[in-house]
């Protein structure tokens, strides 16, 4: 523990200082960052099982955000859909003198349960081209404008891993409240529909983060996000609601000024 917590204290002091984002600090990055690069971690399976009190819901009714499982303790419980091998996100860097800064941020931001860990990321920084596989499931609005690109070029750059950078993550560990384990697709899903809190409409998260990651490669998706997007979408189509997730509004990345710009950067 007393190791643990040297590591977090003396982290950047060579300005090596990245973190890496697996939910919406995917399209709302940090403070002060001066490069990002997308790429993944291994070891983790990212899903829905943290409760938001203060971003996507409200203590009286959270709402789901994204966390992080160790997948060996993730073996050990029930879960509807597979895990992948590796969790994409972006890795950013934060310059020696803006560290304190953003760190004190970023503790703030993450304060509703989650922990700092470190890990492995492994950048997607070289390219190649390939034509678009077969897909056996319906897309998703952010799925089929992807692919619609693709058809266009019949090519899309396929990231490949070049060495590894040691990183700083948020992970809401099983032991912290908000923490709430297995939950059921379906019901799930309605419980994104129905919340809502000061940083917007949690399914306005759950659209953003499946967009933001098909921006990052290829084979970036997760079908545990994109699983939730289709049961979400039928569900508002069922009750007659429209959605602007085909709008994609995660496209462009939306950069913090400072860090007393009070946005949702929880992961």
């Amino acid at each position: 523990m007393a190791d643990h917590q040297n590591e977090i204290e003396t982290f950047g002091s060579n300005d090596d200082f990245w973190i890496f984002g697996y939910g919406s600090l995917i399209w709302k990055p940090p403070p002060h960052y001066d490069q990002r690069i997308p790429g993944y971690i291994e070891g983790y399976v990212r899903r829905f099982w943290q409760a938001s009190e203060d971003h996507r819901g409200t203590p009286e009714a959270p709402g789901r955000v994204v966390t992080l499982i160790d997948k060996a303790h993730w073996e050990t419980l029930t879960d509807t859909h597979a895990s992948t091998e590796r969790v994409w996100g972006a890795a950013y860097h934060i310059p020696a003198s803006k560290v304190q800064e953003v760190r004190q941020y970023l503790d703030i931001r993450e304060i509703n349960g989650y922990s700092i860990q470190f890990t492995p990321f492994h950048p997607a920084i070289s390219t190649s081209e390939v034509t678009s596989p077969p897909h056996d499931s319906e897309p998703t609005e952010a799925e089929a404008g992807m692919r619609a690109g693709i058809k266009a070029t019949n090519t899309i750059a396929v990231r490949e891993e070049a060495g590894s950078v040691r990183c700083l993550v948020y992970i809401g560990l099983p032991e912290n409240p908000q923490f709430l384990g297995a939950q059921d697709p379906g019901a799930l899903a309605r419980k994104i529909l129905e919340s809502k809190g000061p940083s917007g409409e949690n399914k306005e998260y759950l659209y953003n983060l499946e967009t933001a990651l098909l921006g990052l490669s290829y084979n970036s998706g997760d079908a545990h996000v994109s699983d939730l997007v289709r049961r979400c979408k039928a569900l508002e189509k069922e009750a007659g609601i429209g959605s602007d997730h085909e709008d994609g509004g995660a496209e462009g990345l939306y950069r913090v000024g400072s860090t007393e710009e009070q946005e949702e950067v929880e992961k």
